[in-house]
């Protein structure tokens, strides 16, 4: 028998062409879409507005395959995380953080992450391969089978936001396609504003994004000079602050709609707190759209990082506040369940060896 593809990850285009493939008309691709996603079918039999002739060749020549959760922790702030299983003995994690009416996930795109940013667990995980289209969209339906609806109908998952492990733009295609159907109201229906990708800049790539799907961007900056973000963030040194921010710029041009960039700046102590880099900050932000997010650091097991007090936050953001920029302070959620930002693991088998030579190099300078 031959391989059944796997719908789940296609979106309306590739649903189209699959039918067409099949000698059926395109418009079967918006029903399909609404049974997978919006009623989370995975059986074609129970397709009732499906001829039964169509229904048995769909069973034939392809499947809605989901991958399976492993584990779900929920923390005492009711923010929930759900290890997913992958093949090759790896796992990702999925977050959802629920917050007044409003509930976000956090999606993996990666299986750990081909990047190297010192300050994210993920990192310190190496990297195995790129998830498909498939599994990046089963987060999201994972998480909306496992939630539900509130007792008054309304969508649970409102917002998504491609923070989770893995460089979104590092796997491009899938992820696009991912975003499509969270989009596409067929599917999850979900606004360009309450969708968001999270770069740590990767410039050609955030300028091609602008042409392929509207969503909102966000920027892992975490420094404001090249000297320290490079050492913080190693692309920076195949993409410096100059070049990122001027993409950033581009993104936003001639679009009434992009109204900012989304600046994130995790708060290391006595590494990027100063009220110098505050000023800093303020200076190379000048004339780009942004609201700044500081995000309190998160530690995980092995970081020399601590994270800023309570105090140089608080003067950190009056400093960028009274420069007339919009700077919110990230609330810590899920930590008690290793949930929160930088946090996230995961079960990699690194193909790169860069877990086991952290590892060693940790074991070298121990004390």
């Amino acid at each position: 028998m031959t391989n059944r593809t796997n719908l789940l990850g296609l979106d309306l285009e590739g649903l189209e062409a699959f039918f067409v493939e099949h000698g059926e008309k395109a418009f079967r691709a918006r029903q399909l879409l609404q049974w997978i996603h919006q009623y989370r079918v995975t059986d074609f039999a129970e397709m009732s507005n499906l001829s039964k002739a169509l229904r048995q060749k769909l069973s034939e020549v392809a499947e809605i395959k989901v991958p399976e959760v492993m584990h779900e922790h929920i923390s005492t702030d009711g923010t929930r995380k759900w290890l997913i299983k992958m093949d090759g003995g790896n796992a990702i994690e999925t977050v959802y953080i629920p917050e007044g009416n409003r509930g976000t996930l956090c999606v993996s795109s990666q299986v750990g992450c081909a990047l190297t940013c010192t300050f994210c667990s993920t990192a310190q995980q190496g990297f195995n391969r790129n998830l498909t289209a498939a599994e990046i969209i089963a987060q999201l339906w994972i998480a909306n089978e496992a939630l539900g609806k509130d007792p008054k109908g309304n969508r649970v998952v409102t917002n998504v936001v491609m923070m989770g492990m893995g460089e979104p733009l590092a796997n491009y295609n899938n992820v696009i396609t991912a975003m499509r159907l969270m989009r596409d109201d067929h599917g999850y229906g979900i606004s360009w504003r309450r969708l968001t990708l999270s770069t740590s800049g990767m410039v050609p790539m955030i300028d091609k994004l602008k042409q392929d799907c509207h969503v909102s961007l966000a920027i892992s900056l975490h420094a404001a000079n090249d000297k320290l973000r490079s050492q913080i963030i190693p692309l920076n040194e195949k993409y410096p602050i100059a070049e990122l921010l001027a993409a950033c710029k581009r993104y936003v041009a001639g679009e009434q709609q992009r109204r900012h960039i989304t600046v994130e700046y995790v708060m290391l102590a006595g590494i990027n707190d100063s009220e110098q880099d505050a000023r800093d900050l303020i200076r190379i932000l000048k004339g780009l759209p942004n609201k700044v997010n500081l995000i309190p650091f998160n530690p995980f097991p092995g970081t020399d990082y601590r994270c800023s007090s309570r105090n140089a936050i608080s003067r950190f953001q009056k400093i960028l506040s009274d420069a007339g920029l919009v700077a919110t302070v990230r609330k810590t959620r899920g930590d008690d369940i290793v949930a929160a930002c930088g946090q996230l693991a995961g079960e990699v088998q690194d193909k790169t060896r860069r877990s086991e030579r952290i590892q060693t190099h940790r074991l070298e300078f121990q004390p």
